[in-house]
């Protein structure tokens, strides 16, 4: 056996591989980083390959055996500009992988060049993966160091288990904190994005204490105001923390900051309230551990004029003034500042610090609140949504994370629609599921009442605060009149349908699309309004892992297909088939039975009631009297589906539901093995086998369907529905398949065809229709499918009446609607989704006439 030569260098960009020693017999030095199996236990693949690339003349090389191994980690940070570099670069972050062969964990480079594979999700932790080529960077500042990194590499299956006992071969690798193998960055990044703190460098342990003001000179926030400019030493401050914003990431490859973070607190002392901002290596260090209502002595900070154009919160009280001429900075050094939390207790009230007033509201309140309003929430979490992320700037590699939910507060029959971003408290936003009672403070209020449907939601501000269930005890705002209120009603509804009836996951189809294109125009920042139908492509590969963009196509709808909710799934796998070229899609292959259907007459039969405002054709983009022909009828109004009751779960079934829903859904997939709606025009069939390009993104995967929340699944569903972890979690016990889970709608989807306008291109897009609230009803707006711009997630309660036609009327209502679309122009609203993996799905949210 072949032991190590050399002592690990631990600290950033040292933890590298340290060379073998080809004196087999040697067990490693002394604190040495290799552990070896015994002589009759398997040989590590990470071995052989290091013994290989060491006794090669190149600097890489293919492994003599490619074995699988499986990914632990998948770590972020960025990488600062060598030397050489004479140009600054845009932020470039790299990645290192921790591998295990079975034997030995190893921590690797992966290569830029394969930066994508991370990007879109395909190379990450628990699956296996075979290494097909690997090469080694040296660390010219160390004897015998290198890195071992990953050029070239195969992702394979997600395993359903995997161990974690084997050790690092170097045991630099387990050192904490955790250090980057290259660059001089002492810590990595969150994954997905930089707002959220990662890693053991962020401590959580800081302390109150006692304090002695005996000999402590301290000055008023106002007359700081008024002497700064003249003064070389300051006097201390003594402050309450009245807002606290999530963390700012501000590192760039050129910087040569360790730690690159800043946060803003807004303190206030009798006399009034100013900025505090914390810089770099004390963020880790303090920013955990500080929260809104402590009381802190600041000691040996900075103060400069305030930059002109940052924006303050409001204060808490209107009579306490806001200072805005200068910032208090706190340093690791320049002056090195001293902070002290002095425990409540101590605090006296001669020294008139201002207490936490909060604004919560109330959903009924919500109504008549004003566009910007500043306000704090508590209600039950209703629904939660999957994390998404949106790009900060195009061309750029900086991502917002965020999640829509609703929040139920007993008010009004309508939830409080939250645009939720990271707040840099990951511990809560990944964590968050229905029937949580949820408070959010400083949420900014979205509204625009001329636009049909209106538009009214919340959104977090950069000093928005979450706190869940766990983390109510002890905050001050557990006194506040409505936060009582909330509280009386949630006890009477511990076993009510509000409590069952929620709903986690999906897509969420928000905000709602105006009603007119040049609504919409006004409402979006982008530089070209429409997009080619040919650019469309490019504008899906260039998405990353659980992005979503919205944009604006035009062309000419030739097919409506209906697909049922029992066969969604069915061709969200089958259409997996669609990555090889070589195979047909699962719309060729249904338009080939649909024809087959029309030919020989026959419309198979689907029991399940439907909703006809599916069917109605066109919007308001199209002439008063197609409208007429195509909205008459007895099924031109939007209704809503019953919804089945959450039922406890029962042996054999899905979780949530029961035996007779089960047998139901049984008998009826044995009726949906064909597809039986669908319209097609002559257009398409004209002109569909001289197509250049066919997209195919109408394929619905389980993972974009609402799911009925199950409290006692309640982990298993909010890893499914948050973003990929960085670092493998072992499942406990056997986990359920996302499918097992009853859906919380059962309209099925449609599969819609646009063509291009020069005939050239079409593209395949799903269109999922969306429960109806009850004010939609009655109201004027004919979409192509009326509820397209509703994002209800759970229907009303309703009962099933005769309201609902049968198959055969119901497909004679297709055909007879759609051929108001042949050969018809419209702009389509489209929203494309990365869901990783090499998943992406691409919906309809409404369609236009050019002339609008």
């Amino acid at each position: 056996m072949s032991g190590e030569s050399g002592q690990p260098q631990a600290g950033p960009s040292h933890a590298g591989l340290d060379w073998p020693n080809l004196q087999r017999d040697r067990a490693g030095v002394p604190g040495g980083v290799i552990r070896r199996a015994g002589a009759q236990g398997p040989r590590s693949w990470i071995q052989k390959v290091l013994e290989q690339i060491t006794g090669s003349p190149r600097q890489w090389v293919t492994p003599s055996e490619v074995v699988p191994v499986t990914v632990l980690a998948v770590q972020r940070y960025l990488l600062e500009d060598e030397p050489r570099d004479t140009v600054p670069k845009p932020p470039l972050y790299c990645y290192d992988v921790t591998i295990s062969d079975g034997v030995y964990q190893e921590k690797c480079y992966l290569d830029p060049s394969l930066n994508s594979l991370v990007y879109q999700n395909i190379l990450k932790v628990g699956i296996e993966m075979k290494i097909s080529r690997v090469s080694c960077l040296y660390n010219e500042k160390r004897v015998g160091q290198g890195i071992l990194c990953i050029d070239n590499v195969h992702c394979g299956e997600t395993l359903d288990a995997i161990s974690l006992e084997t050790p690092f071969r170097n045991r630099a690798h387990e050192e904490k904190p955790e250090r980057p193998l290259r660059g001089g960055k002492s810590h990595y990044l969150a994954l997905w994005n930089n707002e959220d703190p990662y890693g053991d460098i962020w401590l959580t342990d800081k302390q109150p204490e006692e304090y002695n003001f005996n000999n402590t000179r301290i000055i008023s926030l106002s007359h700081l105001e008024m002497t700064w400019a003249n003064r070389r030493n300051f006097p201390a401050l003594l402050v309450r923390i009245l807002h606290k914003s999530k963390l700012r990431y501000y590192g760039k490859p050129d910087k040569k900051m360790i730690e690159p973070y800043q946060t803003f607190l807004e303190v206030a002392d009798s006399s009034g309230t100013v900025s505090v901002i914390m810089w770099n290596a004390l963020c880790p260090e303090w920013y955990k551990s500080l929260r809104v209502g402590l009381v802190l002595l600041l000691q040996d900070y900075s103060v400069k004029k305030s930059y002109p154009f940052r924006m303050q919160p409001l204060p808490v009280d209107p009579q306490i003034k806001l200072i805005s001429t200068m910032e208090i900075c706190l340093n690791l050094r320049d002056p090195p500042t001293n902070i002290i939390i002095i425990p409540e207790k101590q605090v006296k009230p001669e020294w008139r610090l201002p207490k936490l007033n909060h604004r919560f509201i109330t959903r009924s309140e919500l109504d008549d609140m004003p566009e910007n309003h500043i306000c704090d929430v508590i209600g039950m979490l209703a629904f939660v949504g999957r994390v998404q992320r949106s790009k900060k700037k195009e061309n750029r590699e900086d991502f917002w994370s965020y999640r829509w939910i609703h929040i139920a507060d007993g008010t009004s029959e309508q939830p409080f629609i939250v645009e939720l971003f990271s707040t840099s408290q990951p511990e809560i936003f990944e964590n968050i599921y229905p029937m949580t009672y949820f408070v959010c403070t400083q949420l900014k209020v979205v509204r625009n009442d001329t636009q049909v449907p209106k538009l009214l939601y919340l959104t977090t501000t950069n000093e928005s605060r979450v706190f869940i269930t766990e983390g109510h005890r002890g905050q001050p705002y557990t006194y506040d009149t409505k936060v009582k209120n909330f509280i009386q009603w949630i006890k009477t509804k511990t076993d009510s349908g509000e409590m069952k009836n929620t709903v986690i996951g999906g897509y969420y189809p928000y905000p709602p699309v105006p009603e007119t294109f040049s609504k919409y125009s006004n409402s979006v920042k982008v530089e070209s309004l429409l997009t080619a139908i040919s650019e469309v492509r490019k504008e899906i590969e260039d998405l990353q892992y659980r992005e979503q963009k919205r944009i604006a196509i035009q062309g000419i709808i030739t097919v409506i297909k209906y697909i049922p909710h029992g066969c969604a799934t069915e061709s969200a796998s089958a259409s997996e088939t669609l990555l090889n070229d070589n195979q047909p899609s699962t719309s060729q292959a249904a338009r080939e039975e649909s024809h087959r259907q029309e030919r020989d007459g026959k419309w198979h039969q689907d029991d399940r009631p439907m909703s006809p405002q599916c069917f109605q054709s066109t919007s308001a983009s199209l002439s008063p009297s197609k409208k007429r022909r195509i909205l008459q009828g007895p099924y031109a109004k939007p209704v809503a589906v019953p919804q089945p009751e959450v039922l406890a779960q029962t042996k054999g079934n899905k979780p949530g539901t029961s035996s007779q829903e089960s047998t139901s859904a049984s008998a009826l997939g044995k009726g949906r093995k064909t597809i039986s709606d669908k319209w097609e025009s002559q257009m398409w069939r004209e002109k569909s086998f001289g197509l250049i390009d066919h997209l195919h993104y109408s394929h619905v995967y389980p993972e974009s369907i609402p799911r009925k929340f199950i409290l006692e699944h309640r982990k298993f569903l909010t890893q499914q529905y948050n973003s990929q972890p960085a670092k493998y979690v072992p499942p406990e016990g056997r986990p359920p398949k996302l499918d097992d889970f009853m859906s919380a709608r059962s309209l099925g989807h449609f599969e819609v065809t646009i063509l291009g306008l020069n005939h050239e291109i079409a593209i395949d897009v799903a269109f999922l229709p969306m429960y109806c609230p009850e004010d939609v009803r009655t109201s004027q707006i004919d979409t192509l499918l009326t509820c397209m711009n509703y994002s209800c997630v759970y229907p009303p309660e309703v009962t099933v009446s005769d309201r609902f036609p049968g198959p055969r009327a119901l497909a004679s209502d297709i055909i007879r609607a759609a051929t108001e679309l042949d050969r018809v122009h419209i702009i389509g609203i489209l929203d494309i989704c990365n869901l990783g993996n090499n998943k992406v799905e691409v919906y309809l949210q409404k369609i236009y006439s050019p002339e609008n």
